[in-house]
């Protein structure tokens, strides 16, 4: 279905955000450093993220288990290396800047919004409990949330089913009662797969992917559009 085809019904007991890339800015830490890292800063925060994910997905697929953290922490250490940077300060800062993550300017409104619609909100991610915290902290978004929902509790990646699952039993309803929202094309299909009313927040106009023209509820331009169409 195309953007703004109308307002949804019934209203969702909950909307459910990924926070990497959806409220949270993944390449703002590389951002931050840029001057240091020099011409290829934009290739290695392209890579840091790929290693990220790739990594979360073998090991889901493969039945072993590392948090976020650590993923997240040996991912940059490949993509420094690719470009051969070995110094161990400004690892050190990129890796706290990503704990510290600026948000998309149109998280915190849209949270505001659905908040005071009366509509609950969490994040459900693959960042460990502390990461998350530490994030909506940084970000000024914890107020807007009612939970953060972690992976760790069932030490797999999305977008295996179990993960999904956390959000019906934090909220106790059914999976369509809940709206989930992404900007990864790959976690949306699987958040659709398992029965959510999902929104592709595709902020850059990307093509379609993994037939969310029929899976995904909506597309997204900006989380502005969202209180609009789910609010009383």
């Amino acid at each position: 279905m195309s953007a703004l085809a109308g307002r949804l019904a019934p209203l969702p007991a909950a909307v459910v955000f990924d926070a990497y890339g959806t409220l949270l800015d993944v390449h703002g830490a590389v951002a931050r450093h840029a001057d240091r890292l020099g011409p290829h800063a934009g290739a290695i925060s392209a890579l840091w993220r790929q290693r990220q994910l790739e990594y979360s997905w073998v090991l889901s697929a493969t039945g072993a288990y590392e948090d976020f953290a650590v993923l997240t922490a040996r991912a940059l250490d490949v993509a420094l290396a690719a470009h051969g940077i070995e110094d161990r300060a400004l690892r050190t800062d990129l890796l706290e800047a990503y704990r510290r993550l600026d948000p998309f300017p149109d998280a915190l409104p849209a949270l505001r919004g659905l908040r005071v619609a009366g509509i609950s909100t969490a994040i459900l991610s693959n960042g460990t409990l502390p990461m998350l915290r530490d994030a909506v902290e940084a970000a000024g978004l914890g107020p807007a949330l009612e939970a953060l929902i972690s992976v760790d509790a069932v030490r797999l990646y999305k977008p295996h089913r179990r993960v999904y699952e956390l959000a019906p039993a934090r909220f106790r309803c059914a999976p369509e009662r809940i709206v989930f929202v992404s900007a990864n094309a790959w976690d949306a299909f699987g958040a659709a797969r398992f029965g959510f009313r999902t929104f592709w927040l595709n902020r850059a106009g990307l093509p379609m992917e993994y037939e969310l023209d029929v899976l995904a509820e909506r597309q997204l331009a900006t989380l502005a559009d969202l209180p609009g169409l789910l609010g009383p």
